[in-house]
C-alpha cells in the first residue's frame, strides 16, 4: 500500500460537509494503491451512517474505525495510525477537501527529491468549491530541502499545519510518534516535535488543500477549556522535547514556542474571546510561564517575533496582573464602541 489517508470524523454530517470531503478522497488520481481510514470519534449525528455508506460503495479503498468514547482528533488520528498500512501517511480534517491530484502531486515530489515530508499551500474558503480562495502559505521555501539544524529550528517555531502534508510512515513508526489525545490543538504539540525527525522537506507550489471556514470550527469559539487545551499542548511539547533529548540543542526555540502557545496566544485569545474572563486564570497563565522560563522576555525569538503591543502588555502584566486585566478590558470596550460607531 502506497498511501494511507486518515480522516478523523466527529459530527460533520450536516450541510454535506463530510460527503464533500470524502468525495474528494475517493476520486484521487493516484495510480498506486491507497486507503482511506475514516475514524468516527463517537459522533452523535449520522456521520457514521455516511461513513458506512462510503465503505460499502468503495470497499477496496475505504475502511471505517469506530469507538464509543470521544478522544478528539488526536485520539482519532492515533487510531488511524494503528490501522494504516501505507508507505506514506496523510491526514485531512473531515470538513476540508483536496484537489483530485493532491496526493499524486505530493507523492511525485517525494519521488523526485527523496523527501520524507512533503506539503503545499492551502485555500481559505467559506463554501464548497474548487475555485481558488484566499491562498495561505503553509511553510516557507526557506524551510525546505535537507533539514539541517537551522531548518529544524525554524520548523519548531513555525511547523505549519499537519493536514497539509504527507509523511513517510517508517519515520513515524521508528520514532514512536503520535498525537496527544483528549484535547484540542493537538497539532501544536505534534507538529514541531514530528518535524525534528524528518530529514528532507519539500513543497509543491500549488494551493491544493481547501480549508473550510464555518461557524462551528474550533477556532471560532474561545472558551477557558479550549485555552487550557492549548496550555496542555504546550506542556506536552516541552515534556516530549525534554524526554527525547532536544532541549540542549533547541532550547531557545522550544522556550519560545512554549511561551507563545502557553502564554501569549492563550492570554490574548482568552481576554478577547471569553465573555467574562477571570483574573485568576490570567494570573495562572503568567505564573505557569515564569515558573518554567523566568527570563522568557529576553528570548531572542520572543523579542524578534512577538508584536510590540503584545510585548508591552506582557511587560505590564509582569508588574501587575490587576493593572493589565482592567487596562485590557477597558481597551477592548473602547474598541468595540468605536466599531459600532459610538
Amino acid at each position: 500500500m502506497k498511501l494511507s489517508i486518515i480522516v478523523p470524523v466527529y459530527n460533520m454530517a450536516a450541510d454535506g460537509k463530510l460527503a464533500y470531503c470524502l468525495d474528494s478522497l475517493v476520486n484521487q488520481t493516484l495510480k498506486e494503491p491507497y486507503e482511506i481510514i475514516a475514524v468516527d470519534d463517537a459522533s452523535t449525528d449520522n456521520s457514521l451512517e455516511i461513513l458506512r455508506d462510503y465503505e460499502s460503495r468503495y470497499p477496496e479503498i475505504f475502511k471505517v474505525v469506530t469507538y464509543e468514547v470521544n478522544r478528539r482528533q488526536g485520539g482519532a488520528k492515533n487510531a488511524g495510525l494503528k490501522e494504516a498500512s501505507g508507505e506514506w501517511i496523510g491526514f485531512i480534517d473531515s470538513d476540508d477537501w483536496v484537489t483530485s491530484d493532491y496526493y499524486e502531486k505530493l507523492l511525485n515530489k517525494a519521488y523526485e527529491t527523496g523527501a520524507d515530508m512533503v506539503g503545499c499551500d492551502y485555500n481559505l474558503v467559506d463554501k464548497h468549491t474548487f475555485e481558488v480562495g484566499k491562498v495561505v502559505q503553509n511553510n516557507s521555501m526557506e524551510q525546505t530541502g535537507v533539514l539541517d539544524e537551522t531548518k529544524h529550528k525554524s520548523l519548531i517555531m513555525r511547523s505549519g499545519s499537519m493536514v497539509i502534508k504527507i509523511y513517510k510512515h517508517s519515520v513515524i513508526r521508528e520514532n514512536k510518534l503520535c498525537f496527544p489525545e483528549g484535547i484540542f490543538y493537538e497539532d501544536n504539540c505534534a507538529g514541531p516535535l514530528w518535524s525534528l525527525y524528518f530529514t528532507r522537506f519539500e513543497r509543491v507550489e500549488e494551493p491544493m488543500y481547501y480549508y473550510y471556514q464555518h461557524n462551528v470550527s474550533t477556532v471560532h469559539h474561545i472558551t477557558e477549556a479550549k485555552c487550557r487545551d492549548r496550555m496542555k499542548a504546550a506542556e506536552l511539547l516541552y515534556n516530549e522535547c525534554r524526554d527525547r533529548g532536544f532541549l540542549k540543542k533547541y532550547g531557545a526555540e522550544i522556550e519560545y514556542r512554549f511561551c507563545e502557545l502557553y502564554y501569549v496566544i492563550t492570554l490574548f485569545s482568552y481576554m478577547s474571546g471569553v465573555k467574562h474572563p477571570k483574573l485568576s486564570f490570567v494570573k495562572e497563565l503568567r505564573k505557569g510561564t515564569v515558573e518554567r522560563f523566568p527570563d522568557f522576555q529576553s528570548n531572542e525569538y520572543y523579542k524578534k517575533f512577538t508584536g510590540e503591543e503584545e510585548k508591552s502588555l506582557v511587560a505590564m502584566q509582569a508588574k501587575s496582573d490587576l493593572q493589565f486585566y482592567w487596562y485590557y478590558r477597558l481597551k477592548l470596550f473602547v474598541r468595540r464602541l468605536k466599531s459600532r460607531g459610538v
